[in-house]
């Protein structure tokens, strides 16, 4: 990767005495302090299992997905893991599109090792069917701008992508039993991957003759570094492991430092990739979240009324219908009242005493209606005269 760097850039000499003057002054020619790192930005697409990251310039996708397919013989009950990279040449004039470069390859390894030596994803929940079926699981990174140091961004690119990954639901069934039935989103929620802990690249770059070291090289200061190592740690501080490529030899207080400012950094990586994916996740849950707008809660209520109103108005119907049927067995008790009040007392010239004022009311079914007589009585008893109750009776 040094070489394909210093046949891009071609580099003059005063350009590299700047970088390396700059860096004697405990400063470089982006601004940072020597173990200070770019701006990092997490970002996930609309799609389970994609992220985007942005170290600087440095510009990185990461896509996983899965499949099943049948396990290795030395290990039947555990899933398998793979990283794949591309490097498009609108990255970086020097990728050449089709077969993978060395630098591609040397990216891949780097980010593999990482992940497979320390065991972060627990493969054996990966098994399905014992020694049958287990789920493979594949990361594709796309580099799609080269700012420097791109295993750093890549690595947080497939650890973002793992933990926002959900792979289907599937169950057993069949006469056997061993029948795998994959269940789609719809019918059963994707289940999450299990990752014990997130192993974080940190990479260092060697400059000049005295063997300065920085912390996350740009391109620029990848043209000139003699040496880079990257340590790969989680936020506990255990080392996962170490790659240490080109350049003349190292010393282990040396190694050391580095290690113990990795350690620093890998905790803060971690938390920045744990808030972006509790971000993702709790946006992800409410967006499942149906919620029924209001012309939809309107028209829900406005039949409710008309039944309502339907209601009252057949209930009134109903309570004139018994009133007037009550009504009439009144008066028809009456009539024979009246019959045999007529036999025993001839004298009587009005028939029709008996005969009521008003009838019942529509709204009271109970009113039994006025007594002419009795109404007559009380008003003699008051002193009014007969004229009087002749009106009422009219």
């Amino acid at each position: 990767m040094e070489q394909r760097l210093a046949n891009t850039w071609r580099m003059t000499v005063n350009e590299k005495k700047f970088i390396e003057t700059a860096l004697h002054s405990d400063l470089r020619i982006d601004g940072r302090r020597p173990f200070d790192y770019r701006e990092l930005t997490v970002k996930f697409g609309r799609e389970d299992g994609s992220s985007e990251v942005q170290l600087g310039l440095t510009h990185v996708m990461g896509f996983v997905s899965s499949q099943l397919v049948q396990p290795y013989r030395d290990r039947p009950n555990e899933g398998t893991l793979s990283v794949y990279t591309e490097f498009s040449p609108m990255a970086d004039p020097s990728f050449e599109a089709g077969r993978p470069t060395e630098s591609a390859v040397e990216l891949g390894r780097v980010i593999d090792r990482g992940l497979r030596e320390s065991r972060a994803v627990d493969t054996e929940s990966l098994c399905v069917v014992s020694g049958k079926f287990v789920w493979s699981i594949r990361i594709d990174l796309h580099i799609l701008d080269n700012g420097g140091n791109l295993v750093d961004a890549a690595n947080i690119a497939a650890l973002a992508a793992l933990l926002t990954f959900r792979r289907p639901e599937c169950s057993l069934g069949g006469e056997d039993g061993q029948e795998v039935i994959v269940h789609p989103p719809e019918v059963r929620e994707p289940l999450p991957l299990i990752i014990h802990h997130l192993p974080i690249a940190v990479t260092f770059a060697f400059i000049g003759d005295e063997n300065t070291v920085v912390i996350d090289p740009t391109h620029f200061e990848e043209g000139v570094m003699g040496g880079r190592l990257t340590a790969t740690l989680n936020a506990n501080g255990d080392v996962c492991a170490i790659q240490k490529a080109g350049g003349d030899g190292v010393m282990q207080s040396v190694i050391m430092q580095c290690l113990r400012v990795a350690s620093v950094k890998a905790a803060d990586i971690t938390a920045k990739i744990r808030k972006a994916v509790d971000s993702y996740n709790t946006e992800r849950a409410l967006s499942k979240i149906r919620r029924q707008p209001a012309s939809v809660a309107v028209q829900v209520t406005e039949p409710n009324q008309i039944e309502v109103k339907e209601f009252l108005s057949k209930h009134k119907e109903k309570l004139m219908l018994k009133s007037e049927e009550g009504g009439a067995s009144h008066s028809d008790d009456m009539e024979i009242e009246a019959q045999s009040s007529e036999q025993d007392k001839s004298r009587r010239k009005d028939s029709t005493s008996k005969s009521f004022v008003g009838g019942p009311l529509s709204w009271d079914p109970y009113s039994k209606g006025v007594d002419f007589e009795e109404l007559q009585a009380s008003i003699a008893s008051r002193g009014g005269t007969c004229r009087e109750a002749r009106e009422i009776k009219v």
